[in-house]
């Protein structure tokens, strides 16, 4: 971890809630280093144990983002730092992010965020569902408890999991109306949806400063731990990369940055939508190995340029097998951890 905070023509960008998002930010080095641009990386976390707090130039904790002073912490950080973008990795601070986009804007920093009602569409799954059937999008039928205990022969299996959920958290496949009425009770504000069976595709979908649909990146999801993939391999099925295009495009207002969707592709080749995440996904590396350099055409885009992108512009088949890396913290007598540098580098991304 190298201060670079005398670097006055670096571009600073700030990555909040950066929990173990180190390929993301290393992938964000490599493409600052092939373009000749100096870059500087803050993250922020609540948490002095957020890994990739040790792997930025600048780390700072700050408050929960449940916390009222959240966002002033984030907007200080954008303005001592002098920070040109801020990229959000996770759902739960998307809202408050959006709400406050014009301060950060005044602040010289683009937050690669959508409005605040684009957000709620993308986090709320029934608004999901009513958006996605408005537009003509194949998507599995959702049902609120209300409306799934008055149907008098519920179809099983069925699919229940948190209507404002995130990372396959509290997820259940219903086998009859015994399992129904538990997990009912059991998960807070539940949704059951019809139960699709098929193959699980990620689709990275770049929009940058623009807005404009650049490039579609599906990702088969071959094994998920903890909701982020594990293994996968890129996939250049030109009509899912065309099906997420019109997903995005179907929105009124604009995305920023990247948009992560989720569908799931039947054996007779219908593609359904589940998920809209209006942010970098965690599998979003494998994308940029396979070529789309998102990091790159960003960096780019910030610094006034135009990046050539082409739409299929990836590799078909290039697979991502994951595995853990540790760092190593050396810590005081007290055994509380600081932020410092670690005893070994993190390893690049290429």
């Amino acid at each position: 971890m190298t201060d670079t905070s005398g670097q006055s023509k670096a571009l600073t960008i700030l990555f909040p809630c950066v929990g173990r998002r180190i390929e993301l930010m290393q992938a964000f080095r490599a493409a600052a280093q092939r373009l000749s641009i100096a870059l500087r990386v803050v993250a922020l976390d609540q948490t002095r144990t957020a890994p990739g707090l040790y792997c930025a130039d600048v780390a700072e904790t700050v408050p929960p983002v449940s916390d009222a002073g959240y966002i002033p912490a984030l907007l200080d950080a954008v303005r001592r730092h002098d920070a040109r973008a801020l990229i959000p990795t996770i759902d739960t601070d998307l809202r408050c992010i959006s709400e406050h986009a014009a301060d950060f804007e005044a602040a010289d920093c683009t937050p690669l965020i959508a409005p605040p009602a684009t957000i709620d569409i993308c986090r709320d799954k029934i608004k999901t569902y009513e958006f996605l059937t408005r537009s003509r999008i194949d998507t599995p039928r959702t049902y609120t408890p209300d409306e799934i205990r008055a149907l008098a022969s519920p179809k099983f299996p069925l699919f229940l999991k948190p209507r404002f959920g995130s990372a396959s958290r509290w997820v259940h496949k219903i086998e009859n109306g015994q399992d129904l009425e538990f997990f009912l009770r059991q998960v807070h504000d539940p949704i059951v949806q019809e139960f699709v069976d098929g193959v699980e595709h990620t689709l990275d979908v770049y929009v940058g400063l623009s807005g404009a649909v650049r490039c579609v990146v599906p990702r088969v999801r071959w094994q998920v731990r903890s909701g982020e993939v594990a293994k996968g391999v890129v996939v250049k099925n030109p009509a899912i990369m065309e099906a997420g295009k019109r997903v995005v495009e179907a929105f009124e207002t604009r995305f920023r940055g990247m948009v992560t969707l989720q569908c799931i592709v039947t054996a007779d080749k219908h593609i359904r939508f589940i998920e809209i995440n209006p942010r970098f996904g965690g599998g979003a590396p494998l994308g940029i190995a396979a070529g789309a350099d998102y990091p790159g055409w960003l960096l780019q885009e910030l610094t006034g340029r135009q990046p050539a992108i082409t739409f299929d512009g990836f590799r078909h088949g290039t697979c991502m097998l994951r595995y853990d890396w540790s760092v190593f913290v050396p810590l005081e007598d007290d055994l509380k951890p600081r932020i410092k540098p670690p005893l070994r580098d993190w390893p690049s991304f290429e």
